[in-house]
Formats: structure tokens, C-alpha cells, sequence
């Protein structure tokens, strides 16, 4: 297939998965402040680390507060992964590859674009509920990806989709985690406390987790939740996961790869392969001895690292040729790695 069809579905579901991420963010905090009132300075700056987006809003908003914070991440099209710029640009892409989508995929988030573009027309005082709005958004990113898989042929395009949707939500999770591991708790004395347990159980919620964790392990452990959301294979939003799902769509794009030959250094399909057997071999006690906030740094950098080497692998353009204009390309000149 074209490297820029691929190109476009790739960063098609990466937009959609990033737009998704942050309504479902946003959702859960806007729970936590009523479960934990009084806390509005320490509940919003973790979800701007969380989204690389803390440094533009100081530049533009100043002090981290609801409404602002809730503009920025939304609506503010100077912030490069609002919800708003997300939507756009996973429907540009969609745009460019109407050939190989379905219909049905292209009304669906041509409805959500439209929808985004309603809202922000209006004054936000006229949303009449912050939570139905962003579980409208929640809802419609999730029904689009389940047209996608039982509408679209699970051929090339669709794994490459695929690859970047699991990307994606891989490197989510990791920051998610990230943000309270190292960030979110304000104090030692919180630990261990009822307010502790609100603030876990509100993470497992932003990675919709917290009913399969309750069923696994009843009682919530900041090791056991660290171990669900980077090792438990049979969770969807866990990094591991993520990443084994992405390896076998790997395997269907390169098959020479996935039957014993081995990919050679640099290769994604050597990078995610390398990635999932560290993954299966270590327990919660070595991520945690090691630190978790180093390892999860690590993992980021290593995302970014299978990111670019998919974009050099699969849809730089040829020596001597030009990238066209309109293409995903362009939007991200570093050379496949996401604006942050």
C-alpha cells in the first residue's frame, strides 16, 4: 500500500486515541472534585504534566484553575493537543484516506468534528453538563474505533491504524501513571489514607480499569495497581498489552519477522519485540527497585523511539522525492514523533 495512505490511518488513530484520552481525563477529575472537594489546585496541574501541556498553559493562563484548564485542554486551538486540534487533525487524515476508510468511519468522526466545532462556537456557560459533554466525546472515540473493526477489511491499513492507536494509548497509560506516581500524591501523610485510596482509584478509572483491577486483586495497593496498568497482558489499556497487541499487527505486516527471523537493529519490529520480552520478564518488585518514575520515563522514550523508526521504516519519502504538502508529514516534521 502507499507509505502515505499508511502514513495518514496511522496518525488518524493516534489524533483519536490522544482526543479520547484527555475527555476520559477530564471526566474522572471532574468526579474527583466532588469526591475530594477543596482540592482544585492540586487536582488540575497533574492533568496538564499528564497531556506535555503545563508549560504553554503557564504562558497563557497562569495559574492552573477548572475553567481554565478545562479551555486549554479542550477548546484552545494554541494548544497543540487539545481536543479540538485532536478532532481536526485525526479527521484530516481520515480526509486524505476516504479510499481506504469506510463511509461509515468518515460520518462518525465527521459527526464528532462537527460536533466539536458546534460547541466551541458557543459560550461554554450553554453547556448545560460537563460530564455529558465529555462523555459524549468518550463515546463517539469508541464507537468510531468499533466501526473500524467491523467495517474495514483487516488488511495493511487497518494494522497500521492499529499500531497507532496501541501507541498511543501505551504511552497514555504510562503517563497517566507516571503523573501519580511521582506527582499527584501532595504529601507522605497522605498515604495509605482513605484520600489515597480515592486518588488510586480515580488513576484506574482514567484508564477505565477499575472494575477489572477489583476483580483481580479486590483491595487497592499502589504496587498492585502499578503492576495492572503496566504488566497485566489481559488488560487492554495496560502498557503491556498495548504493546503485544501492536507486535502482532508487526507480525502481519512483516511476516518475515514473526516466524522466527529476527529484525535487525533499529528495525520497529525489533524495538517493540525487544520492548515486550523486558516487559514479560520483569515482576512490580523490580520496576519499583529500579523506580517506577524512571522506568516509565524510560518506556516514553522508548515509544518515541519505535515512533520514529516507523516513520523512517515505512512513510519517509524516498531519497530524491519530496513529501507531498497535504500530507501527515507535514504536520509532523520531527519525523513521526507527535507535536508536544
Amino acid at each position: 500500500m502507499l507509505s502515505r495512505v499508511a502514513d495518514s490511518i496511522y496518525w488518524m488513530q493516534r489524533y483519536r486515541e490522544r482526543a479520547e484520552n484527555i475527555a476520559r481525563l477530564i471526566d474522572v477529575n471532574l468526579f474527583l472534585s466532588i469526591d475530594a472537594p477543596g482540592e482544585d489546585d492540586q487536582q488540575w496541574p497533574p492533568i496538564l504534566m499528564t497531556t506535555r501541556g503545563h508549560e504553554l498553559y503557564q504562558k497563557l493562563y497562569g495559574k492552573p484553575t477548572q475553567a481554565g484548564v478545562l479551555e486549554f485542554l479542550t477548546f484552545d486551538e494554541r494548544n497543540p493537543d487539545s481536543i479540538i486540534n485532536c478532532v481536526h487533525r485525526s479527521r484530516e487524515n481520515a480526509r486524505s484516506s476516504r479510499d481506504t476508510i469506510t463511509s461509515e468511519m468518515w460520518h462518525e468522526l465527521n459527526l464528532l468534528y462537527l460536533f466539536m466545532q458546534r460547541t466551541a462556537a458557543q459560550p461554554r456557560k450553554r453547556i448545560k453538563s460537563l460530564f455529558e459533554f465529555y462523555s459524549h466525546i468518550r463515546r463517539s472515540c469508541q464507537l468510531f474505533t468499533g466501526i473500524k473493526d467491523t467495517t474495514m477489511s483487516h488488511n495493511e491499513a487497518w494494522h497500521f491504524g492499529r499500531i497507532g492507536n496501541l501507541l498511543e494509548r501505551a504511552d497514555q497509560s504510562s503517563r497517566i501513571l507516571d503523573v501519580k506516581y511521582f506527582i499527584l500524591l501532595p504529601s507522605v501523610d497522605h498515604v495509605g489514607t482513605p484520600y489515597d485510596d480515592i486518588l488510586w482509584a480515580a488513576l484506574l478509572k482514567s484508564v477505565s480499569g477499575l472494575e477489572t483491577y477489583r476483580k483481580i486483586y479486590h483491595e487497592i495497593h499502589h504496587a498492585h495497581v502499578v503492576d495492572f496498568i503496566i504488566s497485566n497482558r489481559e488488560f487492554p489499556r495496560s502498557i503491556h498489552s498495548c504493546l503485544w497487541r501492536a507486535r502482532q499487527s508487526f507480525g502481519v505486516l512483516e511476516p518475515e519477522f514473526s516466524s522466527g527471523g529476527k529484525a535487525p537493529a533499529g528495525h520497529p519490529v525489533r524495538r517493540v519485540q525487544d520492548l515486550c520480552v523486558e516487559l514479560e520478564t520483569l515482576t512490580v518488585y523490580d520496576i519499583v527497585k529500579r523506580g517506577v518514575h524512571e522506568f516509565l520515563d524510560q518506556i516514553q522514550c522508548r515509544i518515541a523511539e519505535i515512533s520514529n523508526s516507523i516513520y523512517d521504516t515505512y512513510f519517509a519519502p524516498l531519497p530524491g522525492q519530496e513529501a507531498p504538502r497535504d500530507e501527515v508529514v507535514a504536520e509532523n516534521p520531527s519525523g513521526g514523533v507527535e507535536p508536544s
